[in-house]
């Protein structure tokens, strides 16, 4: 039965989707069959993955809509080794009509429970913010990845997403905890970036995964070529801890 987790942090630009796609295709290099659901309507994770968003004919958005099963929808990243349910502008759509049905924020768990058995993994890339469509995949998930620059601003941003999850835990979904933090574009040269870390792993301990992804250009350059990181350049730095997170990842969960 496949483990469901949230790529999720309400700040913008801190590697959510950079570590959903390069955690799926670590994964997957490690033997595992995962899912990776895009429910993020700009698609980034969808053509990072090398699925071009223009062209497809079901998305996401039919699946929340109940339009479309997930078997139907989802699609093969030849390229990257892994199933993508993607998305494109469509998706924004669905914040206005999700409004009116009934359980609105169940409507991925739902269709999840489909393809639980053909799946180690999926990963969720939740959009920037509290939406209807984060609501979605933090109901659906067993547990949160937080991915986040060891900078004073994530830390404010850090304690309203917890709340929010502590929210989601107690009214919808029992099962939802923090299953770490990811440090990412980790730079040990700046001084105030060390001292965020270690506060991090003084307060949450063990929540922190010992994995520490560093800024790194080519895992930057990576999505202009439509693919992760660790597909891309290998050899790289930051592929190569994609890869060891890809290992902590199986450790701790399994």
């Amino acid at each position: 039965m496949a483990k469901i987790f949230c790529v999720a942090n309400q700040k913008g630009g801190v590697g959510k989707t950079t570590t959903t796609v390069n955690l799926a295709a670590g994964l997957t290099k490690v033997g595992k069959r995962v899912l990776m659901v895009d429910l993020d309507p700009q698609g980034n994770a969808t053509m990072g993955s090398n699925i071009d968003k223009r062209n497809m004919k079901l998305t996401v958005y039919d699946v929340l809509l109940e339009s479309a099963s997930i078997k139907e929808t989802k699609i093969r990243s030849e390229l990257c080794g892994y199933d993508v349910l993607g998305a494109n502008r469509e998706l924004a759509g669905a914040e206005v009509e999700l409004v009116h049905l009934e359980r609105r924020e169940m409507r991925l768990k739902k269709a999840l429970r489909a393809v639980k058995d053909d799946y180690d993994f999926v990963l969720i890339d939740c959009p920037p913010s509290l939406s209807m469509l984060t609501l979605n995949g933090l109901c659906a998930a067993n547990g949160v990845i937080v991915p986040m620059q060891c900078e004073y601003f994530a830390l404010e941003g850090l304690t309203d997403l917890v709340n929010t999850i502590k929210q989601v835990h107690a009214n919808l979904n029992k099962e939802l905890s923090i299953i770490g933090l990811l440090r990412v574009m980790y730079d040990p040269r700046i001084t105030l970036q060390v001292q965020v870390s270690n506060q991090l792993k003084d307060h949450f301990g063990n929540k922190v995964f010992d994995t520490v992804i560093p800024r790194n250009v080519r895992l930057a350059e990576a999505p202009s070529y439509g693919q992760p990181g660790v597909t891309f350049d290998p050899q790289a730095k930051g592929s190569q801890a994609y890869m060891e997170f890809a290992t902590e990842m199986v450790k701790r969960i399994i």
